[in-house]
C-alpha cells in the first residue's frame, strides 16, 4: 500500500473513527416530485453527523448513487464536507466503468471529500485482470485515496488483492459477499495497514462473524433512521455484552432483515421510509426503486417503536 502524506492522513483518520462507531451512509433527499432537496440532504446529513459516527459517506448505495447526475452529485458531496466541517473523513462514492467514476472523483476532489468508495462497475462481469486494471485506471485519475468496493459481480481473489493493494492510493476494501472463508484468505493477503470494512446488507446480523476473521468496522443502514440503536448495538458489540447483541438481533435487526427481503430494493426503500417515520425530510426513493407498500410500512413503523423501545429512544 503506497502512500503518501495525505494519505497516510486519510487511513489514519479512517482507523480511529471506524474503532469509535459506526460508519454512517445518508440517504439523499428528494421533493416528491423526485427532484434533489439539498436543504432536506443538509438538515439528514448534519442529524447523523451530530451523532458520532466514525466516518460519513455521501452520495453510495444506500444513497442511491446510481440515479444522480454529476451537479446533484457536486451538490450532495458538498454539503457533506460543509457538514462534516473537518470534524470526521468524507467517503464519496463513485462508480460505473473508470471514465465516468474519474469524473465523479473530480468532482468530489473539488468538493473537498477525503476519500472514494469505489462502487462496482456496471452491468458486466469482469476476470481478475480487468477488476485490478479498473482501480489503477481510476488511481491514475484522481489523488483521493480509494477505497474498493467488492459486492455483486466484483470479487477480488487473494492473488489479486495484493495486486490492488500495491496500487498508490489503494487504502482498502469494502465487503459486500459475506464469504468468510474468502475474505478470511483477503485479510492474510492484505499488506499491514490495509483497512477492511463489513458492507454487508444491515452489517450488525453478521458484526460478530466479520469481527473473527479481523473485520470488526462495519456500515450501519440503521445508522440513517435510528442512531440510538445503531450507536447502541455498536456499544454493546464493542463492550461484549453478548445478552444486549442477541436482544437486539432477535428483536428488532433478524425482523427488518425479514422485512427487507421481502422485495427487491427495500434495503434502500425500507431506510428512507424508516426515516421519514423519523421526521428526517428525505423524500421518496428515486425509481427503478419503490417505497414500501402500506402493509410493509405499518409493520416497519411496528418494529422501529419495538427497536428505538429496546434502547430507551421514542419513536
Amino acid at each position: 500500500m503506497a502512500v503518501n502524506g495525505d494519505t497516510e492522513t486519510v487511513v489514519r483518520r479512517l482507523r480511529d473513527g471506524m474503532t469509535g462507531g459506526v460508519l454512517s451512509f445518508p440517504l439523499t433527499s428528494f421533493h416528491d416530485d423526485g427532484s434533489l432537496d439539498p436543504d432536506g440532504f443538509r438538515t439528514h446529513v448534519a442529524a447523523r453527523i451530530a451523532t458520532a459516527p466514525g466516518a460519513v459517506f455521501p452520495a453510495c448505495g444506500t444513497g442511491e448513487f446510481f440515479s444522480l447526475d454529476e451537479d446533484e452529485y457536486r451538490t450532495v458531496v458538498t454539503i457533506a464536507v460543509e457538514e462534516a466541517a473537518g470534524r470526521l473523513p468524507v467517503v464519496a462514492g463513485v462508480g460505473y466503468g473508470w471514465a465516468q467514476a474519474a469524473r465523479f472523483a473530480r468532482i468530489a476532489e473539488e468538493a473537498g471529500a477525503d476519500a472514494l468508495l469505489v462502487l462496482p462497475h456496471y452491468l458486466v462481469a469482469a476476470p481478475q485482470d480487468g477488476l485490478v486494471a479498473q482501480l489503477e485506471q481510476l488511481a491514475a485519475r484522481t489523488r483521493l485515496p480509494l477505497i474498493a468496493y467488492q459486492r455483486g459481480q466484483v470479487a477480488f481473489t487473494a492473488s489479486s488483492l495484493k495486486r490492488i493493494a500495491a496500487i498508490p492510493g489503494v487504502i482498502g476494501l469494502k465487503d459486500g459477499h459475506s464469504d468468510l472463508d474468502r475474505l478470511q484468505r483477503l485479510t492474510l493477503a492484505a499488506p499491514e495497514g490495509f483497512l477492511f470494512f463489513n458492507g454487508a446488507s444491515t452489517a450488525e446480523i453478521q458484526a460478530r462473524a466479520y469481527a473473527t476473521v479481523g473485520v470488526p468496522a462495519y456500515s450501519s443502514a440503521v445508522h440513517a433512521f435510528a442512531p440510538e440503536i445503531a450507536n447502541a448495538f455498536f456499544t454493546a458489540l464493542t463492550d461484549g455484552d453478548d445478552k444486549a447483541v442477541e436482544r437486539l438481533l432477535r428483536d428488532f435487526y433478524v425482523p427488518l432483515v425479514e422485512l427487507r427481503d421481502r422485495v427487491p430494493g427495500y434495503a434502500v426503500s425500507l431506510v428512507k421510509a424508516a426515516a421519514r417515520l423519523r421526521g428526517q425530510p428525505v423524500g421518496p426513493v428515486r425509481a427503478p426503486l419503490t417505497d414500501p407498500s402500506a402493509a410493509d410500512l405499518a409493520e416497519l413503523t411496528t418494529l422501529l417503536a419495538t427497536g428505538l423501545d429496546l434502547v430507551g429512544a421514542a419513536l
